[in-house]
């Protein structure tokens, strides 16, 4: 197999061949550096990669495959994770320059788990400054594989820059305000937001910290389930992971949801949104209904005011995990995230619990909406995959945030499990992307649906035009 060839295969696929002996963990791990090599001066998906250490761990994967020993599922796979997660020995700054020389002594518990699972770390990919929604001025921001002028989301932009390019296997994002699933959706990646407290957060750097959800990024939802089998589970570091036993999220008929009742608000989903993206939620609907899926009819609740208060819910909890260095460094934070940090502190005790009462709220009316129906369908976010100069002159109007965080804010909020996933494409051939929401800890089904869509579809087998076009004149999208 040629580097191209390797690098575009899904994760359980290398997986099973590694398995097999069909390919060796350094042979994968080695095609991966040397795509990187080529290809990420111009994407700048990694904030750091790191060569010798996945070349020392593909050497003893193969070495304990030779003696018929297997870690687990991710045996020998090359994955990367997004710069806020502690890796020992290895700087982790998530996105900020004031965090540029820590190097932690251990490992978050989520990386620890991809190791123990016989994982090959690629490097740490680039995020925005603390996972909120803007790079610091000082960093070079990651470029979308499909169009070099395209947004690639917040705040897990490496990680979905690298793995639609074909610069790992799977990754990790975190999600706050939609930072799992703005990312997948923009750059043609499946992602999946699992129910709050299913990922221990130990050794993960704070935005919000009841806000915070980690989970994988992958090119299909059966490469996510695997990874969310590994990172799930309770630990004894993070009292508010969740106990509840993990189950084999490939589990069940991948081919068939009959018996399987899908809630869709149509109003819901072309109110305020681009034709292309309701076309794709309208065609991944009828997909649906083609593998026996029943579509239901629902209201869904109004989040406006819930989304609302996002920024200011998350701004108070920002401001507690950056008590450390903020204000007293602030002239070192960049204007965005000190912005949120000065309204974090402005705001009262009271202001919280106007907001809290609000979440419970809508949290209470999304679990009793859930038990009408088993999934909701519903886009990732209004556009398809805008230019950057787009979203930067949404900034200035009136309404942005919630137009933008109407359909990803509300399940943070609530902490109910998503999947966001390609389902069409814009007509400048960028990809649309559509979501499913499930009840707490119903991940199982998300997965299954995402696979019985996948089975039937092929927008996740599409890959990026080649970047040698982004430096010729004629490479002119992203004018919207």
């Amino acid at each position: 197999m040629t580097d191209e060839d390797i690098s575009w295969l899904d994760l359980v696929t290398v997986a099973s061949l590694i398995r097999k002996r069909e390919l060796t963990s350094v042979q994968v791990t080695e095609a991966q550096l040397r795509r990187i090599s080529r290809l990420d001066p111009s994407l700048h998906a990694y904030a750091r990669t790191t060569p010798e250490l996945a070349l020392a761990q593909a050497h003893a994967a193969d070495a304990r495959q030779a003696q018929g020993e297997t870690l687990g599922p991710l045996h020998g796979v090359p994955i990367a994770v997004k710069d806020l997660c502690w890796t020992a020995g290895i700087n982790t700054a998530a996105g900020m320059p004031i965090y540029q020389d820590f190097i932690p002594s251990t490992d978050a518990t989520v990386v620890r788990l991809l190791r123990e699972a016989g994982a090959v770390l690629l490097g740490k990919l680039q995020m925005t400054e603390s996972a909120f929604s803007g790079h610091h001025p000082d960093i070079v921001v990651p470029v979308n594989p499909w169009d070099s002028l395209g947004w690639t989301g917040v705040s897990s932009s490496g990680s979905g820059v690298a793995t639609a390019a074909g610069l790992c296997f799977g990754s990790l994002g975190t999600d706050t305000g939609g930072s799992i699933r703005f990312p997948s959706a923009a750059c043609g990646v499946t992602g999946l937001k699992p129910t709050w407290g299913r990922v221990s957060r130990h050794g993960v750097f704070e935005l919000a910290a009841s806000l915070d959800h980690i989970g994988p990024m992958c090119r299909t939802a059966a490469d996510c389930g695997v990874m969310l089998g590994v990172l799930a589970g309770a630990d004894p570091f993070d009292s508010t992971a969740l106990q509840s036993p993990v189950p084999d999220y490939l589990a069940g008929n991948m081919g068939s949801l009959a018996g399987v009742r899908i809630g869709l608000d149509a109003t819901y989903v072309a109110t305020d949104v681009e034709p292309e993206v309701t076309a794709a939620v309208n065609q991944a609907r009828a997909v649906f209904e083609s593998l026996g899926a029943q579509i239901v009819s629902v209201n869904m609740p109004d989040a406006d005011d819930l989304v609302e208060s996002w920024v200011p819910h998350c701004a108070i909890e920002a401001a507690v995990a950056h008590t450390a260095t903020f204000p007293a460094r602030r002239a070192e934070y960049g204007p965005m995230l000190a912005g949120l940090l000065d309204l974090g502190l402005r705001l009262t005790a009271t202001d919280y619990q106007r907001i809290l009462l609000k979440r419970a709220t809508h949290t209470g009316q999304l679990n009793a909406l859930m038990l009408q129906v088993d999934l909701l369908l519903m886009p990732a976010m209004p556009f398809a995959s805008p230019a950057t100069e787009r979203i930067a002159n949404l900034r200035l109007e009136p309404g942005y945030r919630k137009r933008l965080s109407r359909f990803t804010a509300p399940t943070d909020m609530s902490g109910h499990p998503t999947l966001t996933f390609p389902a069409g494409s814009s007509t400048k051939g960028r990809p649309a992307a559509a979501q499913l929401v499930a009840a707490h800890l119903n991940e199982g089904l998300l997965v299954r649906a995402g696979r019985a869509f996948q089975g039937a579809t092929d927008w996740h087998l599409r890959r990026p035009p080649s970047l040698d076009i982004f430096n010729s004149p004629e490479r002119k999208l992203g004018s919207d």
